[in-house]
């Protein structure tokens, strides 16, 4: 499985093409429209989100109701595009037509400059448009279609919020899936622990006040991955290692940890490494899950638990300097509309990018052309590696 996205902020469409995908799954535009809804919430949103209702049409790759086997092509308009026609219009502009709203003065902390470096743009707005995180729409689609496949052979995940501006929710490892579910969908900041919520808001609407934005970490949290997935043979078929890669590509996230991550430089051995243990019902397990559900680049069956970090936003509306790079000089940074703090928004799109690295990490381990025979597959290695 691999997906690619098209498409600008301000632009007409964003469009997202999936190849891989097995035939005779069930897929439906209200699937993969509840994640994009989910992707829109969350305390700290700008008014970008009252503007734009994120919507998926099926174009391709789907007939009634079952992918095809086919390349899958999903379009989300943007409402938004009325208002930006003579701006990001694909016609020429007319002899002697000046281009609106250019760009000369970088931003810190986004693409502008390097891109414009990169690809000779005097105007960073061609920059802006594509590095904006409102291409997270397109993988959010891309990855809804992989949570499809994923539960239908029994795999679970779902994403959240450990931490925003310094405070920190609570270590709550023996919380079933389902309430991890119902608890962070009814949080405004998506948090399992309702204790540090309010405390969690309150730092939102602070930044917000001060016109700063805050940062934070998201956590994915996946049950019912069988045991060997993944690769310890060569380093790009390491399953941890293709999930890490996946996550920092996430807009503005700058770390990656698996279990207890980082804080394993701080402990001994024997504090880090899961025991293996043994039963009839089970097979091999783990009798704790330290290393969020990886050894040697391959899933061991433990819930997969891994932790994105995310800066803050760098959109502020106390702007840093910055130089115009048409005249050099110093300059206040140009304000587009931004988030105070993105972090809920972004354990949503965490958990879908996650789901589909563990989608197309399934799809190369297991016969892939048509799902029931994928599902027979995994189903029967599952039992196989029980009585392993």
């Amino acid at each position: 499985m691999r997906y690619m996205t098209a498409g600008e902020s301000h632009g007409k469409q964003l469009t997202t093409i999936i190849e891989g995908v097995p035939s005779h799954l069930p897929v439906s535009n209200d699937q993969i429209n509840e994640s994009l809804i989910r992707r829109q919430g969350g305390y700290g949103r700008g008014r970008r989100m009252q503007i734009e209702k994120d919507l998926v049409e099926i174009t391709a790759g789907i007939r009634h109701g079952y992918t095809l086997g086919s390349p899958i092509s999903l379009i989300i308009n943007n409402d938004d595009f009325k208002h930006w026609r003579n701006i990001m219009g694909e016609a020429p502009l007319e002899e002697g037509a000046e281009v609106k709203r250019t760009i000369s003065r970088p931003r810190p902390g986004h693409a502008d400059l390097n891109g414009a470096m990169k690809y000779g743009h005097r105007d960073m707005r061609n920059v802006l448009e594509r590095s904006s995180a409102r291409e997270t729409a397109a993988r959010v689609a891309a990855g809804a279609v992989a949570k499809i496949l994923l539960k239908e052979l029994g795999i679970s995940v779902i994403g959240y919020v450990k931490e925003i501006g310094g405070i920190k929710a609570e270590e709550l490892i023996d919380m079933p899936f389902s309430e991890r579910v119902k608890t962070s969908e009814a949080s405004p900041v998506r948090t399992l622990d309702q204790r540090v919520e309010k405390d969690m808001m309150d730092a939102i609407d602070q930044a917000k006040k001060e016109g700063d934005s805050i940062g934070g970490v998201a956590e994915v949290y996946v049950e019912g991955m069988p045991p060997g997935v993944g690769s310890y043979v060569h380093y790009d078929r390491k399953l941890d290692s293709r999930i890490a890669g996946s996550v920092v590509s996430i807009n503005a996230f700058k770390g990656v940890e698996f279990g207890i991550g980082f804080d394993a430089a701080r402990k001994r051995g024997s504090e880090v490494h899961d025991e293996i243990d043994w039963s009839e019902d089970r097979g091999f397990y783990r009798r704790t899950n330290r290393l969020g559900g990886f050894e040697g680049g391959m899933t061991t069956g433990m819930p997969i638990v891994v932790k994105g970090v995310m800066k803050p936003i760098p959109t502020l509306y106390k702007p840093l300097e910055s130089v115009d790079i048409e005249t050099k000089e110093t300059f206040a940074a140009s304000i587009e509309r931004s988030d105070s703090c993105a972090v809920p928004a972004a354990s949503v799109v965490m958990e879908h990018i996650v789901a589909f690295e563990l989608a197309k990490a399934l799809t190369e381990q297991f016969p892939a052309d048509h799902f029931p025979r994928m599902k027979a597959a995994v189903d029967a290695y599952r039992e196989e590696v029980r009585c392993f």
